[in-house]
């Protein structure tokens, strides 16, 4: 499974609409977009990876409270074991009516399992 199906599985479960880089449907009053943001192989044996890890920032946008759905997400990623990288408020967007608020997360896959 890779970290994009894994988030906007999550994301669907949770009732948000969610696309990936850009949302292109007409915005509705909260949604979701994922962006992809690193990818890197990281603890070597016999010159081979071993581990795969993958980055990702969730932007949440909505025109109500933002708190409410961070805490859906963030505990969501928690039980599918993603690593909370960092959380941000960015900004009120005062000429659309959205909050804009961030969480990265990672998660690292075993190479050897797949």
């Amino acid at each position: 499974m890779s970290l994009l199906s894994e988030l906007t599985g999550i994301v669907t479960e949770l009732g948000l609409p969610v696309e990936t880089g850009i949302f292109k449907s007409k915005a509705p009053d909260e949604y979701i977009v994922i962006t992809p943001m690193t990818e890197e192989y990281a603890l070597f044996c016999d010159d081979n990876p071993e581990m795969d890890i993958h980055e990702a920032r969730i932007s949440v946008y909505t025109k109500s409270n933002y708190k409410t759905i961070k805490n859906q997400l963030l505990t969501a990623f928690w039980e599918a074991d993603f690593t909370i990288t960092q959380r941000r408020f960015v900004n009120f967007e005062p000429d659309t009516g959205y909050y804009h608020y961030t969480i990265d997360v990672e998660k690292t896959y075993n190479l050897t399992e797949v």
